[in-house]
């Protein structure tokens, strides 16, 4: 069975709309973890009257997705799970969605694999996995590579995001959890998907998974909007900031090669100082 892991706070339509989307699939195989850190908004009493049987478990709102989500595997391996899936709450699977990870979890059983993620508004495909050159900075976002007539099985990456991601025992009993001290909000997916593929771990992107997200619904979209002076501050410096200069230069040391590193790290500063302000 899939543990799937869902971190909450807040936005109780996000996490009733996911929860519903699980429930329509066609493969109802699936335990789901809901961890609950701290909301405010009634998204406890909606869990408990709606979805009696979600697991919640809850904290006092100090987590971030990074301890919440370690809480919600922990909990599961301790239950005995054998594949952990991490999904975030402000998104939508589509009805095969299980189905068709099941269906790839058998063929590529020590393989870790993300999903295709479609825009919820137009339903087209927005994002299906990256490969990383280190080098130069780079990133090559393999779904603009692709036909439409190519864009199903799986495709390799170098890194993943955390909505969707099938993560298998083998990988915590490894490299064990999210890093949740040097990145307790960004990165960490990115980090753990680096460090499972450089301890001998396929990474691949399901195109054949599918997940609906709400792009102008993430907190750093929001800063880009309203540009300011704060928001300018909280891009490079907020915990939650996407952008923020402490968890990239954490990355970079923990998964750059050594001989790349001045060069990423230089690009890098100026790619988000200069980015947040022409886009």
């Amino acid at each position: 069975m899939i543990y799937i892991v869902i971190p909450v706070f807040n936005r109780k339509h996000f996490t009733k709309e996911c929860l519903l989307s699980l429930q329509r699939g066609t493969n109802q195989h699936y335990k789901a973890i809901v961890v609950d850190d701290g909301s405010t908004d009634g998204t406890a009493d909606m869990l408990r009257e709606e979805f009696p049987e979600v697991e919640v478990l809850t904290s006092a709102g100090n987590l971030f997705w990074t301890a919440s989500v370690n809480m919600g595997i922990k909990h599961a391996l301790q239950q005995g799970a054998d594949y952990v899936m991490t999904l975030n709450n402000d998104l939508e699977v589509a009805p095969d969605f299980i189905q068709s990870t099941y269906k790839w979890m058998a063929r590529k059983p020590a393989a870790v694999i993300g999903a295709l993620e479609m825009d919820a508004n137009t339903r087209e495909p927005a994002f299906g996995g990256e490969v990383v050159d280190f080098r130069t900075n780079t990133v090559r976002y393999v779904l603009q590579e692709l036909s439409k007539e190519k864009q199903v099985g799986l495709h390799k990456v170098t890194q993943l995001p955390g909505r969707g991601l099938l993560i298998p025992k083998p990988v915590f009993e490894k490299i064990g959890l999210f890093d949740q001290d040097r990145f307790p909000h960004y990165l960490a997916d990115y980090d753990f998907t680096h460090t499972a593929l450089r301890n001998g771990f396929e990474l691949y992107c399901s195109y054949d998974a599918r997940l609906y997200t709400y792009p102008e619904e993430s907190g750093e979209r929001k800063n880009r909007q309203s540009k300011s002076i704060k928001n300018f501050y909280n891009h490079l410096f907020d915990i939650k900031g996407g952008g923020n200069l402490r968890d990239f230069t954490r990355f970079t040391l923990k998964n750059c090669p050594k001989p790349y590193i001045p060069y990423y790290l230089a690009n890098g500063y100026a790619r988000r100082i200069i980015g947040y302000l022409v886009k």
